[in-house]
């Protein structure tokens, strides 16, 4: 009997540019930052989303995040070799120069539940100079969003769990 492949698992993958981890493990934000470090880097921005307890009115209980991992982990691979090599090819518009600068690129995001207040995506980048690595990070963010192969289900106060919402990234 053929089994279907699994998804919603964990996935890791190591690039010359960074790294990218899908988990259901709660995000370290410090060693995510830490794998950045770089004694040429002048900066090194973070981003942190975390599950916030309200949305349009509702009262959010938690999330959940699913993944079909094997897609989504080379998507964002993929995502993070664009800004560190040519991200000015972006609907964003990050000029090359901001971008070619970056130094490294950890992209971490949680999957399975995650508690409001708990970060479900750690974004870190280091780069020479500060422009660079906003840049670079913001870049990564919306691409993730708009391309990454991970859906998020929203929980709501007084709601039956079959009340809750799954959403596409956008």
């Amino acid at each position: 009997m053929l089994s279907s492949p699994a998804t919603s698992i964990d996935a890791s993958l190591e690039l010359p540019e960074g790294n990218c981890v899908l988990t259901h493990q709660p995000l370290n934000v410090e060693e995510i930052t830490g794998l950045v470090g770089n004694d040429a880097a002048g900066a090194a921005v973070v981003f942190i989303g975390t599950t916030r307890n309200s949305f349009k009115g509702n009262v959010v209980t938690r999330l959940e995040y699913q993944a079909y991992s094997k897609m989504a982990i080379k998507t964002i691979g993929h995502i993070v070799r664009e800004a560190v090599s040519h991200g000015s090819r972006s609907e964003h518009h990050i000029p090359t120069q901001q971008v070619s600068a970056i130094l490294r690129c950890s992209v971490y995001h949680r999957l399975g539940t995650v508690p409001v207040g708990e970060p479900s995506i750690v974004i870190a980048v280091s780069s020479p100079h500060r422009k660079e690595a906003f840049g670079a990070c913001e870049f990564i963010l919306e691409e993730i969003k708009r391309k990454a192969q991970i859906w998020k289900r929203e929980y709501y106060e007084g709601k039956d769990d079959s009340q809750a919402e799954w959403k596409e990234n956008s």
